[in-house]
């Protein structure tokens, strides 16, 4: 899916704890059934279900059929806008300590 294409915003989908606890389980395996996936949680399947639906619907979890079986695995692409976001912050802020740095060197002279 593509990022015209997504439904749901990825910082949305990912806001959830127990969103970000299903994101880490499928990026540990290539894929996992619904059963498995539900067993981690103290909750029922429809929970969690509804759950990987929004993780879907951002494009972060995919899905296939195998028989009566739904495997779901992630699909981490959509989590680079989030990675990139969080860089820039990142440079913000070691630019910011940086000139603490310099200012507090300074002050020592």
């Amino acid at each position: 899916m593509s990022d015209n294409n997504r439904l749901r915003d990825v910082f949305d989908a990912i806001a959830d704890p127990t969103r970000r606890r299903l994101i880490s389980l499928l990026a540990e395996v290539d894929d996992l059934p619904l059963h498995e996936l539900t067993a981690q949680f103290q909750m029922g399947r429809t929970a969690v279900s509804k759950h990987l639906a929004i993780l879907k619907e951002a494009g972060l979890v995919l899905d296939r059929k195998i028989g009566r079986e739904t495997r779901f695995r992630l699909n981490a692409t959509p989590l680079k806008e989030i990675n990139d976001w969080v860089a820039f912050y990142s440079k913000f802020w070691s630019m910011n300590m940086m000139r603490l740095n310099q200012l507090l060197e300074e002050e020592e002279k």
